[in-house]
């Protein structure tokens, strides 16, 4: 594990340069993942994450918790730009990063980093985004995180078995979810797994 993370860390980014990487994303005529045009998702994500990263709140509890957090944690996030939910999560992953001197946050792209992605499975699939909390001396992966929160898995679940498969009224009601959630949901479990995995 530790040879895989090494190498997928040699062409890592910022929050700040993966969110120029998807502005850049939007001067393609065309953004070609797996058969299909994602450039229309992409300009979605893009404006999600411009809006979360303006209005995200930080509840005083969890920012008092992170700003306390001594032990240091290294943060790997795999993702894409046109992946709706990386777009959901990864402004609150980053505010939360902000907060402690502890944690590094550090995101490479899934299609980049194949080895890396097979080794955190969601149900067989390459479902993004993935967090992984990494001891930054041992490059242990101490947990994961990821690809939603476990009511938006739920909620998922439900709408499949409802309407038989991903529609549109299915990505409606779980976006629906997210703005009504407003990124608590991420942040209580992101700060359950650091409890039990930081000490």
């Amino acid at each position: 594990m530790k040879t895989i993370i090494t190498e997928s860390l040699k062409k890592f980014f910022t929050y700040t340069e993966y969110r120029e990487l998807v502005t850049q994303s939007l001067n393609q005529d065309t953004f070609i993942v797996e058969g299909i045009d994602a450039l229309p998702y992409i300009k979605m994500n893009d404006q999600r994450m411009k809006r979360l990263d303006k209005t995200l709140i930080v509840p005083e509890e969890i920012e008092t918790f992170l700003k306390e957090l001594k032990q240091p944690i290294l943060w790997i996030v795999i993702s894409e730009g046109w992946c709706g939910d990386a777009a959901q999560a990864l402004p609150v992953i980053n505010k939360m990063a902000e907060l402690s001197d502890a944690i590094e946050l550090k995101i490479v792209l899934r299609d980049e980093n194949e080895a890396l992605m097979n080794q955190f499975l969601t149900n067989g699939g390459k479902a993004i985004p993935k967090l992984l909390f990494v001891n930054p001396e041992t490059f242990d992966v101490l947990a994961d995180w990821g690809p939603r929160p476990k009511e938006a898995v739920q909620l998922m679940i439900d709408l499949k078995a409802k309407f038989g498969s991903i529609t549109d009224e299915v990505k409606e009601e779980l976006q629906k979810w997210y703005n009504t959630d407003k990124g608590i949901s991420t942040q209580n479990e992101i700060v359950h797994i650091l409890k039990n995995s930081v000490k």
